[in-house]
């Protein structure tokens, strides 16, 4: 029994299901109350959904717009974790200045709508003239992504941290590390691993979030089923092939974090299991 959930008994179990059941029922019913109402107004006709069994709006829609969306999103997971990582170290730091620098940063960023972070990177490249005017949209999405999510990323280094067993750290310090050498060799390693479901629902916010580049003149494939929709009548298809893109992308990213914190978690248990002997050999021979 936990002190903050106590288990339920006979009669609450069947409470639980009986409301359970309830609250499916009325979901499926609210579902088909709304296929009914499209198919009175014609929306579930074969001739709206046919075009996408050809290779017309996947060639020239919905393929391009998903390669910008994932282009956008893989460079800024990867800019994110760099942000994150190197902010997350700074706000553990030993340096007073240091951890108040970085937590400056985190929190401003984390403060700022990336929507708006997203409009003034755009404004502020266009009036700069430092690059190509077909690539600021990108630039701007990317940074304005990086910022919001690579402080998210820091907190969660910071809060992953911390909430590891003071032993790991004290182990560490034991065996001759450094107070930064335990930081990166020994907590932030495990500390990664035990956020991962945090890491990873903040990758699939990235990967939704390119789709406000839109409002910047940023292609990406919600986008791109919207124009398709527009010009062929079929909106609502077109936005619904969109989202089960997405769903199938989000669960694949998903099921690789899985898999990712699954072989972790085995190498960094027989890691353990292995040095455990050396380091009790070694305190005895000294």
């Amino acid at each position: 029994m936990s002190t903050l959930f106590d288990v339920p008994g006979p009669v609450a179990r069947r409470r639980m299901l009986w409301v359970n059941i309830a609250a499916t029922v009325v979901v499926l019913g609210i579902g088909v109350w709304l296929l009914m109402q499209l198919g009175a107004k014609g929306q579930l006709d074969a001739d709206l959904w046919t075009p996408f069994l050809t290779a017309s709006p996947w060639v020239n829609y919905l393929l391009p717009g998903l390669l910008d969306t994932l282009t956008a999103a893989g460079i800024s997971i990867v800019t994110s974790a760099v942000f994150g990582f190197v902010f997350g170290l700074g706000r553990l730091s030993g340096s007073r200045a240091l951890r108040v620098l970085s937590g400056a940063v985190v929190e401003f960023f984390r403060a700022v709508p990336v929507l708006l972070m997203m409009i003034f990177f755009y404004l502020g490249l266009g009036q700069m003239r430092i690059m190509e005017p077909s690539d600021v949209p990108l630039v701007a999405v990317v940074l304005g992504l990086t910022f919001y999510n690579g402080s998210v990323f820091a907190e969660l280094v910071r809060s992953g941290v911390h909430s590891l067993p003071r032993g790991q750290r004290e182990a560490a310090l034991a065996v001759g590390l450094r107070d930064g050498q335990s930081l990166r060799l020994v907590e932030v390693p495990q500390a990664l691993i035990a956020m991962l479901p945090a890491i990873t629902s903040q990758l699939v916010v990235i990967l939704k979030d390119t789709a406000l580049g839109v409002i910047i003149t940023y292609p990406d494939l919600l986008d791109a089923a919207r124009r398709f929709g527009s010009g062929n009548g079929n909106i609502l298809q077109s936005l619904v092939v969109a989202a089960l893109m997405f769903i199938v992308i989000n669960y694949g990213i998903t099921k690789l974090a899985d898999l990712m914190a699954g072989r972790l978690g085995r190498r960094t248990a027989g890691r353990t299991r292995a040095e455990a002997p050396s380091l009790v050999v070694a305190v005895g021979k000294d």
